[in-house]
């Protein structure tokens, strides 16, 4: 099964040249990569149009070392599908590239009883088709798992996270766990940055329950944090010691309005 682009002409170009020109002004816009790539297990990445927080997304794809297979977790907008909606075969298209789903990873996660095939989930969902742009400017050869997520408690989250640190150790090559999130939405500037921070500093803490519980606690209105929750609670299985913010920034840099702005957060795990 294709899955076709949801998106296109929406948050990003929808023809090859203008995308790739496109996702070519974001990795300018991001300034200066690292001189080596650096290899990590996790990594948070906005989700918005690519005008407001392409550069951002550009920033934390361009700071890595790409594995063979990157899990894409994502939060559920639409409310199609099951609490873990995985898509475990088939391709997924932009205009730049076809992927391949690695179906091996894909039936070991099935396999856990906790992430279920929910097709209808992927189908106009946005948090994950827009991470792909980037990521195929930079490899064409690496497979995806695409899932979506919502509705979980802490615990949910925990044994997800449990599950999938299995399945990345036992893979047998490289896999990156990449999480898709904006961070707090329609708040003035000041104050979206600073719930951002008491997400942000839980996050580099790798305290996944601390995130769960300081974005319930304080209203934060980070839409990823769930699946956020899931990749920390890997990484910590998998033997992460650090976070890192590659980028942050608000919609007020490309819109001007300082009144009500969006937060968009790179940070790499490793």
């Amino acid at each position: 099964m294709k899955r076709p682009p949801a998106v296109a002409g929406r948050f990003y170009s929808a023809s090859e040249a203008a995308l790739t020109a496109e996702v070519n002004a974001c990795i300018a816009a991001a300034g200066t990569s690292p001189s080596q790539p650096i290899k990590v297990i996790g990594l948070i990445s906005p989700h918005a149009g690519f005008i407001y927080s392409g550069a951002v997304a550009a920033a934390v794809y361009s700071s890595i070392e790409f594995p063979d297979t990157i899990i894409l977790i994502g939060p559920n907008h639409t409310g199609l599908g099951g609490k873990f909606s995985m898509m475990s075969a088939g391709q997924w298209e932009v205009p730049t590239h076809t992927f391949e789903i690695d179906e091996a990873v894909g039936g070991e996660l099935l396999k856990t009883g906790i992430f279920k095939e929910e097709h209808s989930a992927h189908a106009f969902e946005h948090s994950l088709e827009v991470q792909l742009p980037f990521i195929a400017h930079f490899t064409k050869s690496v497979k995806i798992v695409p899932i979506t997520v919502m509705g979980l408690d802490a615990e949910e989250c925990k044994a997800a996270g449990e599950a999938l640190a299995k399945v990345v150790a036992a893979a047998g090559k490289s896999i990156v766990i990449a999480v898709s999130s904006d961070m707090s939405h329609y708040l003035p500037e000041p104050e979206a940055r600073q719930k951002d921070k008491l997400a942000l500093d839980m996050i580099l803490s790798l305290d996944a329950g601390g995130l769960y519980n300081v974005v319930q606690r304080e209203h934060i209105t980070m839409c990823g944090y769930l699946p956020a929750t899931i990749m920390l609670n890997a990484a910590r299985a998998l033997g992460a010691v650090k976070a890192e913010i590659i980028k942050y920034t608000t919609s007020a840099e490309a819109s001007g309005d300082y009144s009500r702005v969006v937060g968009y957060a790179g940070v790499i795990v490793r």
